[in-house]
């Protein structure tokens, strides 16, 4: 019912994962970045300590996200944020109950994002409510009055918000680059189940310097 204690694992490097099908090239003009559920609650998993441990998967990929942040903000492309609400009504966290217990409480301790990653003025929040940032949000609306099509994901967890998230892009014809070393999970196991779906079903799978070299292009849009 409730989330698992994670024990820290190497995130994947390139050559762990299949060679993507999807012939999707990231281009900052199209693009924006999606920082999923980085709140305080869902970290607290890896451990109290996380942020500063050192070889915790939370903080390589914490870092990963923040860099991505950094090159995003500074090309002026947009950066979207997901978090969910504390003592949310049963009816309103839905089956997510049945499998996760109610969720967390109405508190800093639980609904901040983590200090590394805090939000920017000109940044986007969005209120979760299901796996898929895009369930019950207007996250495909924003990106179409910004002339983006393309959304990269980071964040936790990989096999369920944020490979929910990509699907769910995918059958909307918004191309996704899921950064399979900013984003971490339950498990190696779990992880690695995320990215390989991701590559041969949905995406384009690539690392953190690929994407901000993508980033530092000339804009094609």
């Amino acid at each position: 019912m409730s989330l698992p204690k994670i024990a820290d694992y190497p995130l994947p490097q390139p050559g762990d994962w299949p060679a993507p099908r999807a012939p999707f090239q990231l281009e900052p003009g199209r693009a924006a970045l999606l920082i999923h559920d980085m709140q305080r609650y869902f970290c607290a998993a890896y451990g109290t300590d996380a942020l500063d441990r050192e070889g915790s998967v939370l903080r390589a990929a914490t870092g990963n996200i923040a860099a991505l942040a950094r090159q995003a903000r500074a090309a002026g492309i947009p950066v979207f944020y997901t978090a969910q609400k504390g003592n949310q009504l049963p009816n309103d966290r839905g089956l997510q109950r049945a499998l996760w217990g109610p969720g967390m409480q109405a508190i800093p301790e639980h609904e901040d994002i983590v200090a590394p990653l805090a939000p920017q003025p000109d940044d986007i929040r969005l209120v979760k409510h299901r796996y898929s940032a895009f369930q019950r949000s207007n996250l495909e609306h924003l990106l179409r009055a910004r002339g983006r099509d393309q959304l990269i994901v980071t964040g936790i967890y990989a096999h369920i918000g944020c490979l929910a998230t990509v699907a769910e892009a995918f059958q909307r014809d918004i191309e996704p680059f899921f950064v399979a070393d900013a984003v971490a999970d339950f498990s190696p196991e779990k992880h690695s189940m995320a990215v390989e779906w991701v590559a041969n079903c949905a995406g384009r799978v690539v690392t953190t310097d690929q994407a901000l070299t993508a980033l530092t292009a000339p804009s094609c849009g």
